[in-house]
């Protein structure tokens, strides 16, 4: 399941890469509510791409990175995350 996901993920970040320069606007002087539309596309496209990393980092962070059966603590116990860092308090070491 984790590898057809991290599939899926790429392919996502390929398409949305993919329509990130409006090629098929390229040379037109259509202007809406005084932007161009090709500026449009951009405003567009910056929503739908913070959309789509919303979604990666709510459900999918990590996948192909961390083993398939992690629960999601990659750092083995060793004091590092966010649980640490409210142990630590803000500023890092806590030594």
């Amino acid at each position: 399941m984790r590898h057809t996901e991290a599939g899926v993920w790429i392919l996502v970040g390929l398409v949305l890469a993919g329509l990130a320069i409006p090629w098929f606007l390229w040379g037109s002087a259509t202007v809406v509510a005084g932007l161009p539309i090709w500026l449009w596309w951009h405003v567009g496209w910056m929503g739908l791409a913070s959309l789509v990393f919303w979604l990666f980092a709510q459900r999918a962070w990590g996948v192909g990175i961390e083993p398939a059966g992690s629960d999601g603590d990659s750092s083995g116990g060793h004091g590092v995350g966010p649980e640490s860092a409210r142990e630590t308090g803000p500023g890092g070491d806590g030594l």
